[in-house]
């Protein structure tokens, strides 16, 4: 898949990560529904590789589902096995290069100028600035463009609706947002409020999106 081009369309990613399987699964599926098709699964969360497997099987071989939390060489290898089409990682890690030689595109994390460019010898498809809101929020990322105009950034942490609003109008190419959209769902708790979210979201996005 080409990662770049998907972060550049749909302009935000949702990370699920959660301590029930089940609720995690159906996590996705409704993001997917109301539209959010840009989805990772934290391999941080339970069964993370489980979830990814069932959510590919019940969306088909089409869907850009990522998984998320790649810190090693072996986690990517498991990723691709499980069914994921794209690799984030929280760092600059052994996942980018194991990821690369899968034939996997990767959203690699990083804080620094020196991340930056180590990530991108690598072979990083795109940049996940994390965590974005301890870093400075969206005036770091206006720093960071200054030496770096033309990268595609996607912030994470901390993102909540107000904040992927500036962070996309300073140009990030997507933003990535977990708890602020999921809230418990993937914890098994209200899909309806989910859906809420994911609309607001939605509606942000939309707003924001380039002419």
């Amino acid at each position: 898949m080409d990662l770049l081009a998907a972060l550049r369309a749909h302009r935000l990613l949702a990370i699920v990560r959660g301590s029930d399987p089940d609720a995690a699964l159906t996590t996705v599926l409704t993001l997917v529904e109301e539209g959010i098709t840009l989805i990772e699964v934290s391999l941080s969360g339970r069964d993370a590789l489980d979830v990814i497997s069932r959510a590919r099987t019940a969306l088909g071989p089409d869907a850009t589902l990522g998984a998320g939390t790649v810190l090693s060489a072996d986690d990517a290898r498991a990723a691709h096995k499980a069914g994921a089409t794209f690799l984030v990682t929280p760092a600059v890690s052994d996942g980018i290069a194991t990821g690369r030689e899968l034939g996997l595109p990767v959203l690699a994390g990083v804080m620094t100028p020196t991340d930056i460019l180590q990530a991108l010898r690598l072979g990083a498809d795109a940049l996940k600035l994390f965590p974005a809101g301890s870093a400075g929020g969206p005036g770091y990322l206006r720093d960071l463009r200054g030496p770096f105009p033309e990268l595609p950034f996607v912030p994470v942490g901390g993102v909540d609706a107000q904040a992927a609003a500036e962070y996309l109008r300073g140009g990030a190419v997507a933003v990535g947002v977990g708890s602020p959209l999921i809230g418990d769902a993937a914890e098994g708790g209200d899909v309806t409020a989910l859906r809420e979210r994911a609309r607001t979201f939605l509606d942000v996005v939309r707003a924001e999106a380039r002419p």
